[in-house]
């Protein structure tokens, strides 16, 4: 029997022409018309691989024994600290988009949709209109968002609660991702270092705040997928207890951070990039809370052409070096990924 693998973090971009003219004309994204770069202001970014466009993806996952696709939103279209029209326009563009590419393959393409925290009301109505009207279940959320004060905010925080009890209502799967590092750290932007570094800790933040917030149990019905495998997250489990025992005066309010390890709620990809963190992984939350995620097509990903790796380097690793076995790698590539999006996956 041929084993089922589903990517359960994946990026697709709409052709240049599919962009509307407005985001081009005040530089909030736009792609050229070549397709070799993605630009937003004065931004821009090498379009690295051809499958980050609908066709050449389906041919990358084709070769790939890739049998279905989770795609998230663009990171670049989070919208902080964007004038609410153009967040409010652009968001729903994208949301449109991503809902065409599930809607023109759903037997390949499962596709996630974003709102943008500051504008509450805005968000809740997007959110409704995304899962009524568009079908979609997958609410794609930025770590970190730029309140009204100019000042950075986890998106576990007090103000976003009509959010998370609107996706709870509707039994919503969440995927929990950074980026914007390089605006909220004052330090010099080289080697990288806010998305090998920064990035990582930006949801190491969040699932702090999840856990001691106790979301996972005030909200059953939300599935939460953590970037990343959240592997610094894993890292410091033991000082975030350390400081829980050590300081309780701190966190009088708090949910004893115990209790969200390994909850059956709470889901981390595998794109940790060496299988000995995956270990870690797996010994922190079980294997049944961990997703296949290859965040293709992007060089951070499990790409081939990029040193050794290739479309699911990590977990074959780990089932050739007995971290995990091949009963867990399927239940990773196929059954975990369905349990997080609350679905059967039809192919």
């Amino acid at each position: 029997m041929k084993k089922i693998k589903i990517n359960g973090h994946g990026h697709i971009l709409p052709e240049p022409k599919e962009i509307p003219q407005f985001m081009k004309d005040k530089k909030l994204f736009w792609i050229d018309d070549d397709k070799k770069f993605m630009r937003q202001g004065t931004w821009s970014r090498p379009i690295t691989d051809s499958s980050f466009f609908f066709k050449e993806k389906l041919e990358w996952m084709e070769k790939n024994n890739i049998d279905h696709g989770v795609m998230l939103n663009l990171s670049q279209l989070y919208c902080n600290g964007w004038k609410q029209q153009d967040a409010k326009d652009t968001i729903r563009w994208q949301n449109d988009f991503n809902a065409s590419v599930q809607e023109r393959r759903p037997d390949k393409f499962t596709t996630g949709f974003v709102v943008q925290p500051l504008y509450i009301e805005d968000a809740l109505k997007e959110m409704e209109r995304c899962v009524k009207d568009l079908g979609m279940n997958l609410l794609c959320l930025p770590t970190h968002f730029l309140n009204e004060n100019e000042e950075w905010l986890s998106v576990i925080d007090d103000s976003t609660l009509p959010i998370f009890e609107l996706a709870n209502e509707y039994g919503l799967a969440i995927e929990l991702h950074p980026y914007d590092a390089q605006k909220m750290i004052k330090l010099k932007d080289e080697y990288w270092r806010f998305h090998l570094v920064w990035m990582m800790a930006q949801t190491a933040d969040s699932l702090h705040l999840y856990s001691l917030k106790d979301y996972a149990n005030r909200f059953p019905n939300i599935r939460t997928c953590f970037a990343h495998g959240c592997m610094l997250g894993q890292a410091n489990y033991g000082r975030r207890l350390q400081g829980y025992d050590g300081r309780p005066d701190l966190f009088e309010d708090a949910n004893d951070p115990r209790c969200a390890l390994g909850h059956k709620n709470i889901f981390f990809d595998t794109l940790v990039h060496d299988s000995y963190t995956l270990q870690l992984l797996k010994t922190r939350v079980g294997s049944s809370q961990i997703v296949a995620g290859l965040d293709d097509p992007y060089p951070l990903g499990e790409m081939e052409g990029v040193a050794n790796s290739y479309p699911g380097r990590v977990i074959d690793f780990a089932v050739k070096v007995d971290i995990l076995t091949q009963k867990e790698s399927d239940e990773i590539w196929k059954d975990n990924v369905e349990r997080w999006l609350g679905v059967e996956i039809k192919l």
